[in-house]
């Protein structure tokens, strides 16, 4: 694994939705290395621990990263009040990140929350081959539905509370629906209990399944073994793999849920 440290220019900001951010980083040689499903460790002014967060966009003729956040506790705070100009102090690209199959036809991209942004990079790749599922509590939660219908992906968005898009629920009734009719692939992103049962309805129906987890890290590069989960080997056989390492995504049927 290939990463670099330094400290990198803010060139764009957003708020997209309630306390979530939207920055842009030019930081071209981490550009060069990123691939989807990746993330970047970001030590916020004045704390000590580094905040993980997934990459949402990579452009390498720009050579910048984005990257989209939810401020969760005081180091993102801190991290939202940074500004174009600020400089970032970041270790990145890091991680595992998504396998790509060029010869996919149609794939979901399943996000929830927080978890929506690391599609974004896999919705460039697949475009029009791609149906992207969005799960969010309420519609104040919603974010980058337009960045996926600009990359050609089509876009079904789901609320718990039936506050706004196409679904009143959770992202595994679209899915089971786009299983239903041929699907190649799923990747997903998001909370735990989503993650399991987006896992559950993929390995039921005998479906090409990956999926990044959240988990909280303190080095990020496998060091302080702080961000274990149980998996098991083709044997069935149970260890532990480290989420900032080995991860953070894992093909479905590897992980212990």
């Amino acid at each position: 694994m290939k990463y670099m440290q330094g400290s990198y220019p803010i060139v764009e900001k957003q708020a997209i939705a309630t306390d979530t951010f939207s920055f842009t980083v030019r930081c071209p040689e981490v550009a060069a290395l990123a691939k989807p499903g990746q993330f970047v460790h970001i030590l916020p002014k004045g704390y000590g621990l580094r905040r993980p967060i997934s990459i949402a966009g990579i452009d390498r003729a720009k050579g910048t990263l984005r990257i989209v956040f939810a401020i969760r506790g005081k180091g993102t705070e801190a991290l939202a009040q940074m500004n174009p100009g600020d400089d970032m102090d970041m270790i990145a690209p890091l991680g595992h990140g998504f396998t790509l199959l060029p010869e996919a036809q149609h794939v979901a991209l399943v996000g929830g929350g927080i978890g929506v942004p690391p599609m974004l990079p896999l919705a460039k790749y697949y475009g029009e081959r791609a149906t992207a599922i969005s799960g969010f509590r309420s519609f104040k939660q919603i974010i980058l539905q337009e960045d996926f219908d600009a990359l050609g992906a089509q876009a079904i968005c789901c609320t718990e509370d039936g506050s706004a898009g196409a679904v009143k629920g959770f992202v595994t009734a679209p899915l089971e629906q786009l299983i239903s009719e041929g699907l190649d692939a799923v990747y997903a992103c998001g909370p735990m209990p989503m993650l399991k049962a987006v896992a559950e309805v993929c390995l039921r129906t005998g479906t090409w399944c990956e999926v990044s987890l959240e988990e909280r890290m303190a080095c990020g590069v496998g060091a302080c073994l702080g961000c274990a989960c149980r998996t098991k080997d083709a044997n069935g056989e149970e260890q532990f793999l480290h989420v900032c390492k080995n991860g953070p995504v894992f093909k479905a049927e590897e992980v212990q849920w």
